[in-house]
């Protein structure tokens, strides 16, 4: 593993926050970033990043205040400055993993603004890549969830980097044990109820069978670069649709023979305009935007309600979103 190459996405002299758990994933993304800027220190030709590194402490264990601690002693002996976030208040009984990522990067994106840093760098590797394509095709997913984690993204406005998308978690523990970097091992990693946990389980017998992550990786590739072909394309086409002096309302009168993929993408798109989130379920959207396309066709009318959104197709083919009344919304 070259560094360099693993951070090349950044700019050099990029402010980076390093999202550090202390198990051995983190602890191996926490030594390549100070080894990147080491390396860019002994280059005169380049300005060395500066790093930051944060522990989110969701308090869901007895320990993980300490390790917390121990996290941010090890950070201050590379030279990286560490701060502690804590996720406070009443914790879910259901939905932990979900509702915990969710926090984590909440807090991190505060963190990062705080800070005036450029990404918060998370140590996702291959491994999870793998197991996050397999959750993703076990549930049908669409080709943007076979895209997988993406290496650099935009979440809760601030910029998310994975510079390690393409590099196993085996390698990532030799990489600590022969650099002498103690971590920690997240039991919850092993834990049956987890659905992750479960497909880790399953991981060595479907190598075995050719899914493999090498494989699940190429993948992700294709599915993004169909992904970003189709938003292109649902762009342009918003972007010809769109009424310019009404609020949230499209002619659809040239689009009988839009693709319904086309469709699907622009309709997320005006959703999230008009009411700032795509609906979660993405069956719903592709039942809308079939209909859709028969009643632009057929020339007759439609009604709907989708992703807290009242959508009207009138004879004329004008599209109208508006949100649902405050009191019928995720009903």
């Amino acid at each position: 593993m070259e560094p360099a190459k693993l951070f090349s996405a950044l700019a050099p002299g990029s402010k980076l926050l390093l999202a550090v758990s202390g198990g051995p994933d983190s602890m191996a993304l926490l030594r390549l970033a100070a080894a990147w800027r080491d390396g860019s220190r002994r280059d005169g030709s380049l300005t060395p990043p500066a790093l930051a590194a944060a522990t989110v402490d969701h308090g869901l264990r007895p320990e993980s205040a300490a390790e917390a601690e121990k996290v941010a002693e090890w950070s201050r002996a590379l030279g990286i400055p560490h701060r502690i976030l804590l996720w406070s208040g009443e914790k879910p009984t259901t939905g932990v993993q979900e509702r915990a990522r969710s926090a984590r990067y909440h807090l991190l994106c505060q963190h990062l603004r705080e800070i005036d840093a450029e990404a918060v760098a998370t140590a996702h590797h291959a491994d999870d890549q793998w197991e996050t394509v397999m959750m993703r095709l076990s549930r049908g997913s669409g080709i943007a969830g076979l895209a997988g984690m993406s290496g650099d993204q935009e979440v809760f406005g601030g910029r998310l980097v994975r510079p390690l998308l393409q590099v196993s978690k085996a390698t990532l523990v030799d990489y600590c044990r022969r650099h002498g970097q103690a971590f920690f091992n997240d039991p919850s990693n092993e834990d049956p109820r987890f659905e992750r946990s479960k497909w880790r389980e399953l991981a060595a017998p479907l190598h075995r069978l050719g899914l493999t992550r090498e494989r699940a990786a190429r993948l992700c590739a294709r599915a993004e670069k169909f992904d970003h072909a189709l938003e292109w394309a649902a762009t342009r086409f918003f972007s010809k649709v769109e009424i310019s002096n009404e609020k949230n309302a499209y002619d659809l009168s040239a689009a009988e023979d839009t693709p319904q993929a086309i469709m699907e993408y622009f309709l997320q798109d005006a959703l999230s305009k008009a009411a700032g989130a795509p609906p979660a379920r993405l069956e719903r959207l592709e039942d809308f935007a079939r209909r859709l396309g028969l009643a632009l066709r057929a020339g007759t009318e439609l009604r709907a309600t989708l992703g807290g959104c009242t959508l009207a197709l009138n004879r004329s083919k004008r599209l109208r979103i508006a949100l649902e009344p405050e009191r019928k919304r995720g009903l």
